[in-house]
C-alpha cells in the first residue's frame, strides 16, 4: 500500500483499495439518498391525507352551518 519508490506512483493494491473505498462511500450515499426519498414520499402522502381530511371536515362544517341558517330562517 505504499507508493512505488521507483516511480512515486501508488501501487496497484493501493489503487484497488482506494477504488473500493470510494465505491463503498458511493453505495452508502446511494442508500442514504434512497432512504431519504422514501421518507420524503411518506411525508408527502401524510400531508396529502391530512389536507384531504381537512377539506372533508371543512365541507361538513359548511353544510352544518348552512342547515343551521336554513333552520333559523324557517323558525322566524
Amino acid at each position: 500500500m505504499t507508493p512505488d519508490l521507483r516511480t512515486g506512483n501508488p501501487t496497484n493494491a493501493m489503487t484497488q483499495t482506494l477504488n473500493w473505498s470510494n465505491e463503498m462511500n458511493l453505495m452508502h450515499e446511494d442508500l442514504a439518498r434512497a432512504h431519504m426519498d422514501a421518507r420524503l414520499g411518506e411525508a408527502q402522502q401524510l400531508r396529502e391525507a391530512k389536507l384531504a381530511r381537512a377539506r372533508r371536515v371543512s365541507r361538513k362544517a359548511e353544510r352544518a352551518a348552512q342547515q343551521a341558517r336554513l333552520a333559523l330562517a324557517r323558525a322566524l
